[in-house]
């Protein structure tokens, strides 16, 4: 389908990922995801070398120098195949590079776009997750380091990471300020496979996002240096970096529809009942038309929004728009390509159980679709006081 975005270069990169998600990510997920297990070392290393990792990182520091329109299309093919994927290229493109030294900052932009720079980001709490401003993680000065107390809550890729971004609170927010005053965001390297000490990981069982070990987080006397800071307001970068993160999800949650809605036009193609195939009953061609329909609206939202970041948009309209409008399709579409595979849909035999139990949790990460409509409003309407 023709697009006014799709530019010859997009096309070219969106066959590309495509390619690589189909022929090499679909059939580690199909592999791995059912035993709950981590995306392999291997798979990193091919995806590092497709520059994905880098994809955001500017050309002079080894990246591919694109947009967050490239970012979001290349999120959608892997996520057909794996969401887990593009969630772990989201833990570099740049992340956890903002610190003070130029130097420090290039080398870290490079390791980045190779893939050798790979976080995790703890700023959910078990108090504070659409709440930011709540954070209660203390951050206090010792000498010439920070000693950090406090609990933290999906916190996913902390064990394999190379370095947190913390977010913490070093005071409490003085009368007249806004409540997020006195949050700090630390960056926290570490070596992969090693916490720092004092610092305590457990592995949270989820039911689905499997690809991906998410953790809750224990603090007791962490030490770090002062000059862990990261550059910048901490609540506002954080908030920011969320216009990114939901066109991110928003691409997300349109592949893996797109996972479900090709996967049920071939079921339905295949499967036999009253001796013809389920592709001639009206119902179920409907149905499919009504998914792909969606999708379609979906993903022109989301373009609309990636580009509207690319060319300086930074309000929150728009990413909170298409996320709330692709994830709730994606829960939507997911659970109706579980009905259209009937029995065979409620079995680990089939990929569509892995799209809907990954929908499910689109609506709920990045600020969920409660958030989002919130967040309309407030450009509607005036926040209310």
């Amino acid at each position: 389908m023709t697009n006014i975005y799709l530019t010859p270069e997009r096309l070219e990169l969106q066959a590309r990922a495509r390619e690589v998600a189909m022929t090499e990510v679909l059939p580690v997920a199909d592999k791995l995801d059912p035993r709950g297990e981590d995306i392999p070392d291997t798979l990193i290393e091919r995806l590092a070398a497709e520059g994905y990792f880098g994809i955001r990182v500017p050309t002079e520091h080894g990246g591919l120098g694109l947009g967050v329109f490239e970012y979001a299309l290349v999120t959608e093919e892997l996520s057909r195949a794996w969401m887990s994927v593009p969630s772990l290229m989201a833990r570099a493109n740049g992340f956890g590079c903002q610190v003070t030294d130029p130097e420090r900052r290039a080398e870290l932009l490079r390791r980045s776009a190779r893939g050798e720079w790979i976080g995790a980001f703890a700023a959910s709490e078990p108090g504070a997750g659409s709440d930011l401003a709540g954070v209660a993680c203390r951050a206090k000065r010792d000498g010439d380091h920070w000693v950090l107390n406090g609990e933290k809550r999906w916190t996913g890729n902390v064990v394999r990471a190379h370095f947190i971004v913390l977010v913490a609170r070093e005071r409490d927010p003085e009368p007249g300020e806004h409540r997020a005053a006195g949050l700090v965001a630390l960056l926290i390297e570490k070596e992969p496979g090693t916490l720092p000490e004092g610092m305590t990981a457990t592995p949270i069982d989820k039911i689905g996002y499997h690809g991906i070990t998410t953790y809750q987080l224990r603090l007791d006397d962490v030490r770090v240096p002062l000059a862990a800071n990261t550059e910048g307001n901490a609540f506002a970068e954080v908030v920011q970096g969320l216009n990114v993160a939901r066109v991110h999800t928003a691409a997300r949650a349109v592949g893996l529809a797109r996972g479900a809605l090709e996967d049920s036009r071939e079921y339905l193609r295949e499967r036999r009942q009253f001796d013809r195939p389920l592709a001639s009953f009206q119902a179920l061609r409907f149905a499919l038309a009504d998914m792909a329909a969606d999708i379609e609206a979906a993903r022109a939202l989301t373009y609309q929004a990636a580009h509207a970041l690319d060319t300086g948009d930074e309000t929150a309209t728009l990413p909170s728009m298409c996320k709330l409008v692709a994830t709730e399709m994606a829960v939507r579409v997911t659970n109706q390509a579980m009905q259209l595979h009937g029995g065979n849909g409620y079995t680990t035999e089939r990929r569509v159980e892995r799209y809907w139990r990954d929908a499910r949790l689109t609506t709920i990460f990045e600020g969920t679709s409660e958030i989002q409509r919130t967040l309309i409003a407030d450009d509607l309407l005036g926040r209310k006081r």
